[in-house]
C-alpha cells in the first residue's frame, strides 16, 4: 500500500467517519479518490490533512469533512444532474461525479479550467464537464438542475441560481457569516415552487467564491 493509499484511509478512519458520515458511497469514494492528484507537487504531502488546503491564489480544496458532509445531506442518486460551482482543480466535481449522473463544473480561471480537465480525463471521470464561466451567474445552459452544490462559501444563494434548480431541486452551500467566508454554517436548501425553502445542517467554515461580494450598504 502506497503512502497515499494510507492516508487516504486514514482521512476515512480518523476524520469522516468519527463527524458523521455515515453514507458508505462517499466513504467508499473519498478512499478511493487520489486528492493528491488535484494539487501541485508541493502541496501533495499535506492533502489529506484535516483543512482547507490552497491550490491557487485566493482558491481552495475544502476541508474533507466538510466536504463529505455536504456532499451527504444531498443524498446523490446516479440519476441526478449537478451544477458544481467553483471547480477549482476539479476534487469536489470528480467525487460528486462519482456518486450522481451528470455533471456542469464551472469555473472563472482559466488555467483552472485547463488543470482540472486534465486531472478528471486522467482519472477516466468523463461525466464531469469543466467550462469556464463567472461563478456567481451559474449555467443557464445546461439547466434546470436536480442538485447545485457551491465549492466554497458564498454571502448568500444568487436568484439566478435558485432558478437553475429543478423544483425539488437541492442546493448545498456554506453560507458565511464572518470575513473571507472563513466563519460559516452549512445550509441544505430545496427548490420550492418559485423561492427555496432550507436550513442550516452544521457550522462549518470554509474559504469564499470569488465573485459572490456584497456590494456595500450607503449608511446615512
Amino acid at each position: 500500500m502506497s503512502d497515499f493509499e494510507t492516508a487516504r484511509r486514514n482521512m476515512v478512519d480518523g476524520q469522516l467517519r468519527p463527524n458523521k458520515v455515515t453514507d458508505s458511497r462517499i466513504l467508499d469514494a473519498m478512499e478511493t479518490l487520489p486528492r493528491e492528484t488535484f494539487m501541485d507537487k508541493a502541496h501533495q504531502g499535506i492533502a489529506y490533512v484535516d483543512e482547507d488546503i490552497e491550490v491557487a491564489p485566493g482558491r481552495f480544496l475544502m476541508e474533507p469533512v466538510v466536504l463529505a458532509r455536504l456532499v451527504q445531506a444531498l443524498e446523490l442518486e446516479k440519476s441526478d444532474s449537478v451544477l458544481v460551482i467553483g471547480a477549482a482543480t476539479g476534487y469536489d466535481a470528480a467525487l460528486i461525479g462519482m456518486l450522481a449522473g451528470p455533471v456542469v463544473a464551472i469555473e472563472s480561471d482559466a488555467a483552472l479550467v485547463e488543470q482540472s480537465s486534465m486531472v478528471l480525463n486522467h482519472l477516466g471521470i468523463d461525466n464531469v464537464a469543466v467550462i469556464e464561466a463567472p461563478l456567481a451567474d451559474g449555467y443557464a445552459g445546461q439547466a434546470p438542475y436536480d442538485v447545485v452544490f457551491f465549492s466554497g462559501a458564498v454571502p448568500d444563494i444568487p436568484g439566478n441560481t435558485t432558478d437553475q434548480v429543478a423544483p425539488g431541486g437541492r442546493i448545498a452551500a456554506v453560507v458565511s457569516e464572518g470575513e473571507n467566508g472563513i466563519l460559516g454554517r452549512a445550509h441544505l436548501m430545496m427548490r420550492i415552487d418559485q423561492g427555496l425553502s432550507g436550513r442550516p445542517i452544521f457550522d462549518a467554515g470554509t474559504h469564499a467564491l470569488p465573485g459572490f461580494e456584497q456590494t456595500p450598504e450607503f449608511v446615512f
